[in-house]
């Protein structure tokens, strides 16, 4: 299923790289910070499909208007070292289709909030906490129970329930000890700073797969990954107490490290790619709503501007 997803990622990717057109405007759609909390979020959130067209519309709409300045957004618009705006191909959504948390993924370029003890806390928190993550481990513990993974679990809603409570000590184990123990002992960044447009699909995805033996310090620095592989580990060697003997053997364990990080592989590469993709739809609606507003001016007689 990882690979799978990572492929139809790809494939998206592949077709948003190829027929997107270029574009030098910057495209910000961020929402006014108004509290600290907020530095926690990337800058674009599409919560759900109406908050794309209005997104959308409110875009087109400045092409046929004066822009009037808003200091309480400008004040909060992503920017570069150099000043300028970035753009919507280089900018982490909050939420990938409204749904998927991104709380721990950087836009290229950007300025993201400092790391440390309390925020990374925080950041573990939401993402172990989130709603989306009970519906995938409700997914996954089904699946685990119906193909009867580990048979002394047993099967029906016994089964289910004991599938359950132990993925989600996995995952909060999992995501506790990367994104805020190890990672703010040992200074280490573990956020996903996406490389962006500009290099090869091949190249991305490289960069991709070298991010689960690769983070950054605090600093800036490149620094092995000791933080998530080690989180990988411990998680493995922490669910012993929990699990039955015979799921907790050494060829058992290192299948389910070896799964986890693919999932992260998998997961990876669509935030890598997902601006990609929401940039070119966005710019192809653009185009599609500049040829109405065209075609309605020469049926009214509007002289073109």
């Amino acid at each position: 299923m990882s690979c799978f997803t990572a492929l139809l990622c790809l494939s998206v990717a592949v077709c948003a790289h190829a027929a997107a057109l270029p574009s030098t405007d910057a495209i910000t759609l961020e929402d006014a910070v108004t509290s600290d909390s907020s530095h926690l979020e990337s800058p674009l959130e599409f919560s759900s499909s109406a908050d794309l067209r209005l997104a959308i519309d409110s875009a087109n709409s400045s092409q046929a208007a004066p822009e009037i300045a808003n200091p309480q957004l400008a004040s909060t618009e992503p920017v570069k070292v150099d000043g300028k705006e970035i753009p919507l191909e280089l900018q982490q959504p909050k939420r990938i289709l409204g749904f998927m948390p991104n709380f721990r993924s950087v836009s290229s370029g950007s300025k993201p909030h400092p790391p440390g003890w309390k925020y990374n806390f925080i950041v573990a928190t939401r993402q172990s906490t989130d709603y989306s993550s009970f519906v995938f481990l409700g997914v996954t513990s089904l699946t685990a129970e119906g193909m009867d993974m580990h048979p002394s679990l047993g099967k029906g809603i016994g089964g289910a329930w004991a599938y359950s409570w132990r993925g989600f000590l996995d995952k909060s184990d999992n995501t506790y000890l990367s994104a805020w123990l190890l990672s703010s002992a040992l200074h280490e960044d573990t956020r996903f700073y996406a490389l962006g447009t500009g290099h090869s699909i091949p190249m991305r995805e490289l960069y991709v797969i070298s991010r689960q033996g690769v983070a950054r310090t605090y600093g800036g620095r490149q620094t092995p990954n000791v933080a998530g592989l080690g989180a990988k580990v411990l998680t493995q060697i922490v669910s012993r107490t929990y699990y039955p003997s015979s799921a907790t053997t050494f060829p058992v364990l290192a299948t389910k490290f070896a799964y986890s990080a693919m999932r992260d592989i998998a997961i990876t590469s669509i935030r890598e790619f997902y601006p990609d993709a929401a940039a070119h739809f966005i710019r192809k609606h653009r185009e599609k709503v500049a040829r109405m507003v065209q075609h309605d001016n020469d049926a009214a007689g509007v002289p073109a501007p």
